[in-house]
């Protein structure tokens, strides 16, 4: 029978590492000394595995990366320094269990040795997220095996539930398990950081601290992922599997650091383990949560939202497009604007097409059309099925004419789209996107979609949106 010792909460940025920072990783000291704590405490409950989880492996949309060679290696090549490498044995046989169990509750997993990587041409060594926590644990002990994962871009409750399998799986093993949740916080806590500043950032950082100094899991599998795609963190689905993982255990949380020192956000925290809670499984919980989000949602949709709703709900499940409804305003009915409609699923984006100009013989036709391509011809995504319809969320963006400007300048993320073209080629991003910060960063995103270099002579525009959500 197999114990759970432990999990924890680790960052990974390299700079903090000594023989990278070069003097430069004192400026994190309380993150440092938090690193070293947890790494005491690793030694002092001597596990016989480490399952490390980490935002920078091989990450999929639609799938978890698990390494399955027998030897993991990695090292610091990428951050100047060939000189440090690290070698961990594979706990293939808890790999393998976790693995199957996944595969029949369909969790999909991408099992990575170096035939998938080459195929694949990523890199199959161990990521920085998981070797910066590492390097500090083998300053302090090395009588483990190591299993290394890698979260996709999963629902929060698919995330959860493989915590859970990794816990039951640990639990009819013979080891004695923690689970280290690799992720730093905001990415955006100052102008001097990887991005520009945000207020999102902040107010994500201290609410997940608050979160984890209270143990409360369940809140943890349920946040908001659009404040966390507004902060820029890449630690959130780690504490997502690490929720599942404690679940049903006892648990005595630990904050010992935060701190955010260059512009992005560093915590750790310990959960040891005291055996089972009163309460056990909290999935059905996520679950009921989840539904009363999505009523409340479909409560406060105005006729905009509900149209578009209607619209590919009607097409899916009759198999025909819907007439327009005579009982829409006047806007609806007897005005032409291009519109865009976004679908999105557990906080993901799951689809959004629209049209730049009015194409239809009026609004309410633009969005009915739209919403239909939304869910069913964005070629990055697979058609929206049935039985996604009751968890999906809509918005519509009603656009107004586009104006002409003469530089970037002009630009505001938060007010105004962009348009960039030359000739036929023509790129748009829609105002007040998540992760999108800077009129710099609009305009980049839209030459790429357009596919025009940055240097090339193009033409810009902005635009006005009206939003309903």
């Amino acid at each position: 029978m197999g114990k759970i010792l432990s999990g924890y909460l680790m960052p990974h940025p390299p700079i903090i590492v000594e023989e990278i920072g070069r003097g430069e990783e004192q400026r994190a000291r309380e993150t440092l000394e938090g690193c070293k704590t947890i790494a005491k405490d690793i030694r002092d409950k001597r596990p016989t595995t480490i399952i490390i989880i980490s935002p920078h492996g091989p990450l999929f949309a639609d799938a978890i990366s698990i390494s399955v060679e027998e030897n993991l290696k990695g090292d610091f090549r990428n951050f100047g320094n060939r000189g440090l490498k690290f070698h961990f044995i594979n706990n293939k046989k808890l790999v393998d269990e976790i693995i199957a169990e996944s595969y029949r509750q369909d969790i999909m997993i991408a099992k990575v040795d170096q035939d998938f990587a080459k195929s694949y041409n990523i890199d199959g060594d161990l990521d920085h997220g998981a070797l910066v926590p590492l390097y500090f644990v083998d300053k302090e002990y090395r009588d483990f095996e190591l299993i290394h994962i890698t979260y996709g871009l999963l629902p929060p409750r698919e995330l959860y539930r493989f915590g859970n399998i990794i816990k039951e799986k640990s639990l009819e093993s013979e080891e004695d398990v923690v689970l280290i949740a690799s992720g730093d916080l905001s990415h955006k806590l100052s102008d001097d950081g990887p991005y520009s500043y945000s207020p999102y950032g902040e107010q994500f950082d201290k609410k997940i601290v608050n979160l984890l100094e209270e143990g409360d899991f369940k809140s943890v599998a349920a946040f908001d992922l659009e404040l966390s795609e507004r902060a820029g963190e890449c630690g959130l689905r780690s504490l997502m599997i690490l929720a599942g993982f404690l679940d049903g255990l006892k648990i005595t949380p630990e904050i010992l650091s935060y701190e955010g020192p260059f512009g992005v956000g560093y915590c750790n925290a310990m959960f040891g383990v005291e055996g089972k809670a009163e309460e056990e499984n909290i999935f059905e919980k996520l679950t009921v949560l989840e539904e009363k989000r999505i009523k409340d949602i479909r409560k406060g949709e105005d006729e905009y939202v509900k149209l578009a709703r209607n619209s590919l709900e009607h097409y899916i499940k009759e198999g025909n497009i819907m007439d327009v409804p005579k009982d829409l305003s006047r806007k609806l009915l007897n005005h032409r604007h291009g519109a865009f409609v976004t679908l999105k699923k557990d906080g993901i984006l799951r689809g959004c097409i629209g049209t730049i100009e009015p194409t239809r013989s009026s609004l309410a036709e633009e969005i009915i059309h739209n919403a239909i391509s939304a869910g069913l011809k964005d070629p990055r995504f697979e058609p929206v099925g049935e039985e996604e319809l009751s968890h999906l969320v809509y918005s519509v963006d009603v656009l107004y004419p586009p104006e002409p400007i003469s530089s970037i300048e002009e630009l505001d993320v938060e007010r105004y789209g962009v348009i960039v073209s030359k000739g036929f080629r023509k790129g748009l991003l829609l105002p007040n996107i998540e992760g999108v910060d800077t009129p710099r960063e609009q305009v980049s995103i839209a030459l790429r979609k357009a596919g025009i270099g940055e240097h090339e002579d193009y033409k810009l525009e902005r635009f006005e949106v009206e939003r309903h959500f």
